[in-house]
């Protein structure tokens, strides 16, 4: 097996760790990175990764390829990005979060410690493709919630903390419990996010 080929084109003032991987695997595109990245010990970033501007992970974080990532993106410690992924600008995914392929996160979005978004409606019984979770713009995911695969979660909606979606979250209210139940959204998390 040959070695891989890491191409990365990386913007101005990039910091990368040494013990850092940025460019795994062999792909048709190179990783892209843009100015002012903080990419830290432990992480690994595929090839075929496009990232903007003031992106920045924790440490052992993962981003596979295929994954679009806008400007001012932070990556939590141990966090894993699958892959087949868009994520927009103004995102703060904190530690531990897992984000399966074929995922769409907006922008200005919130996603707690621990929260996990799933993309395999029955995980080894039947093959009916996979669907990850779309987070609309604005929106809000507590700590260890977990997102059930093709769920839409509506722009500036509120998933608490440990509440499990299995259907759409309407823009605007709050989903809570397990199964989560919606309502309406209280006034103290009626505010935009303040990730921008």
């Amino acid at each position: 097996m040959s070695e891989a080929v890491r191409e990365v084109v990386r913007g101005d003032g990039c910091t990368i760790d040494a013990d850092a991987t940025v460019g795994y695997g062999e792909f048709d595109e190179p990783t892209r990175i843009g100015d002012d990245a903080t990419i830290r010990a432990g992480s690994i970033v595929y090839g075929d990764v496009t990232i903007g501007d003031e992106f920045a992970t924790g440490h052992d974080v993962l981003v596979r390829e295929g994954t679009t990532i806008g400007d001012d993106v932070l990556v939590g410690t141990k966090t894993v990005i699958d892959g087949q992924t868009t994520i927009g600008s103004h995102v703060s995914l904190q530690t531990n979060v897992y984000v399966p392929t074929e995922t769409t996160i907006g922008s200005n979005v919130f996603v707690g410690p621990g929260a996990v978004l799933t993309n395999d409606e029955y995980p080894v019984r039947t093959d009916t493709g996979l669907e990850g979770p779309t987070i609309e713009d604005g929106a809000s995911i507590g700590a260890n919630a977990t997102l059930l695969p093709g769920v839409t979660i509506g722009e500036n909606a509120f998933v608490a903390a440990g509440a499990v979606v299995t259907e759409d979250v309407p823009a605007d209210s709050l989903a809570v419990g397990s199964p989560a139940t919606v309502q309406s959204l209280p006034e103290p998390l009626a505010e935009e996010n303040q990730l921008a």
